[in-house]
């Protein structure tokens, strides 16, 4: 049903900027909380930001500042523009949507600063 689908990843240096997007399909109404997670190598899947349908915003200690969470609740989009990008953000960025059935999660999107 519910499908979820993370682009804009890729290589970049470190104080560059990058925007991820995740589109949705199959959803009958605007998600209530719509969120992204990363998972570094060899540490476990922790929380970046997420928001809610009034436009409340939360973020980890560790990106705020430099990310912005946004969404467009017409198309059920959400997304994460990353500023001032550090290495230690190098990840797999995933895209999460909490359900009363169930968490919905994207396949993930790699995000790697190095220089």
């Amino acid at each position: 049903q519910v499908q979820l689908v993370e682009s804009g990843g890729g290589l970049v240096q470190p104080g560059e900027s990058l925007r991820l997007s995740c589109a949705t399909s199959g959803s009958i109404g605007v998600f209530t909380v719509m969120a992204w997670y990363r998972q570094a190598l060899g540490k476990e899947r922790e929380f970046v930001a997420g928001i809610t349908t009034g436009a409340e915003r939360k973020y980890a200690d560790s990106v705020k500042g430099r990310f912005t969470i946004s969404r467009d609740k017409a198309k059920n989009a959400v997304f994460l523009q990353m500023n001032s990008l550090k290495p230690e953000d190098t990840a797999i960025y995933y895209c999460s949507v909490p359900t009363k059935r169930q968490t919905y999660w994207g396949q993930g999107i790699q995000v790697t600063v190095s220089s």
